[in-house]
């Protein structure tokens, strides 16, 4: 089986073959470079604040500019996420078109670097996390249930000594763009770890999109309807689609 894909066609082919294996569920994330590892934007940062502070400061700003508050601290975090406060979240996607976009749509900064295709396993990932429903094949918690408790803001803030592996979860589809984009998540504990760095990585696969084949790529998406506007149904995606058209 090929690690590299040039065309939508040659996804098509892997994703074959994994049927053929098995067909187990597969979740899919799209990164611009090759060399950046599976972990959130708020494990990278260098003497991050505390996610409290970063909580707080978001409510302080954001609150008369939201037309109803989230009761849960996973909501805030979902909307932190939205308009790109760093945290422990990473998106992940349902559908392998939609990954692949983010992996070769931004030709301007990163048309110059192979791009990468994740492929991922969530219930083999949570097995690593110790959570695994023998009744139900496959399970996958969701951000209300009692597994995810540990990952809340306010359980990280009050215990620190606790260290959790990352996990496979999924949540309302609460708004347009979740939506649009079939998503779901990974999420973080204190560890900063790279997904692909747990256990044996049989949970995850990446495949190699080479930089001469992005614009290829994108074109085809293209066709097949996979453009800004379909993934963020925002009236920023309108003006930028129409810009690009001057160009």
């Amino acid at each position: 089986m090929s690690n590299t894909i040039e065309s939508i066609q040659d996804l098509l082919e892997v994703l074959k073959d994994y049927q053929e294996e098995g067909g187990q569920t597969l979740w899919y994330r799209g990164q611009a470079s090759d060399v950046w590892g599976l972990i959130p934007y708020y494990m990278r940062l260098d003497n991050a604040p505390p996610e409290t502070t970063l909580l707080k400061r978001f409510k302080q700003s954001a609150a008369m500019l939201i037309d109803t508050s989230p009761n849960e601290s996973f909501d805030w975090l979902f909307l932190m996420q939205h308009y790109g406060v760093p945290t422990r979240l990473l998106d992940w996607s349902e559908s392998p078109l939609v990954a692949l976009y983010f992996a070769v749509e931004n030709l301007e900064q990163h048309g110059d670097k192979d791009g990468a295709l994740w492929l991922l396993h969530p219930s083999e990932l949570n097995k690593n996390a110790n959570i695994n429903n023998k009744e139900e094949d496959g399970y996958i918690p969701s951000f209300e249930d009692e597994e995810l408790k540990n990952y809340s803001i306010e359980s990280l803030g009050s215990n620190a000594r606790v260290q959790l592996l990352p996990v496979a979860t999924i949540a309302t589809r609460n708004n347009t763009r979740i939506q649009a984009q079939s998503g779901v998540f990974t999420i973080h504990h204190h560890e900063r770890v790279a997904i692909e760095e747990i256990g044996d990585n049989s949970h995850s696969v990446k495949l190699v999109i080479p930089k001469e084949s992005k614009e290829k790529i994108k074109n085809q998406l293209k066709i097949l309807g996979f453009s800004k506007f379909q993934l963020f149904p925002e009236l920023s995606s309108i003006g930028d689609i129409i810009k690009e058209g001057l160009v």
